[in-house]
C-alpha cells in the first residue's frame, strides 16, 4: 500500500496541472471570441461609448484604430489590471463607483505619433447618466 502512495500523489499533481492548463486555455480563448473592429471615418458606432471613441480619436488624429468591445463580460473584467483595479469583480466596481449605472470594457489598438503601436484596455463607467473613463490598463491574460 505504501509503495503506491507516491504514484497516487504524482497522479493527483499531474491532474491538477492539466486542469489548470486547460482552464487557462479556456480563459485566453474567451478573448479570441471577440474580433478587432476597425474604427475609421466611415464606422457606424453601436453605442454612445463607441461614438465617443470615434469622435475623440478623430480629434486626436488617431484614426483608423482597432477596437475590441467586451461589453460587460465579467470573466474578462477579472483579467483587467488598471491604475485603480487589479482583477476586479462587478461588486468591486459598484463599491468604487457609488450609483454605477453601467460599465463597459474595451481594448483599443492604435499607432501613436512616434509610430509605436499602443494597446490599452479601458474601463468605461456610467454615473449620473454620463459615460466616463473609470480606469485604463491592460488585460493580464492575452
Amino acid at each position: 500500500m505504501r509503495k503506491s502512495m507516491p504514484h497516487l500523489y504524482l497522479g493527483m499533481v499531474v491532474c491538477v496541472w492539466l486542469l489548470a492548463g486547460l482552464w487557462g486555455c479556456q480563459k485566453s480563448g474567451e478573448l479570441e471570441k471577440y474580433d478587432w473592429v476597425t474604427i475609421d471615418q466611415y464606422y457606424q458606432p453601436q453605442n454612445y461609448v463607441e461614438a465617443f471613441i470615434k469622435n475623440d480619436s478623430a480629434k486626436k488624429g488617431l484614426l483608423p484604430l482597432k477596437m475590441k468591445n467586451y461589453d460587460q463580460n465579467t470573466s474578462i473584467l477579472r483579467q483587467f489590471r488598471g491604475k485603480n483595479f487589479a482583477n476586479p469583480t462587478e461588486s468591486q466596481l459598484n463599491m468604487m463607483y457609488k450609483g454605477l449605472q453601467d460599465w463597459m470594457l474595451i481594448d483599443l489598438k492604435y499607432t501613436a505619433e512616434n509610430n509605436q503601436e499602443v494597446l490599452r484596455t479601458i474601463l468605461y463607467v456610467k454615473l449620473d447618466d454620463e459615460w466616463e473613463v473609470g480606469d485604463s490598463g491592460q488585460l493580464t491574460k492575452r
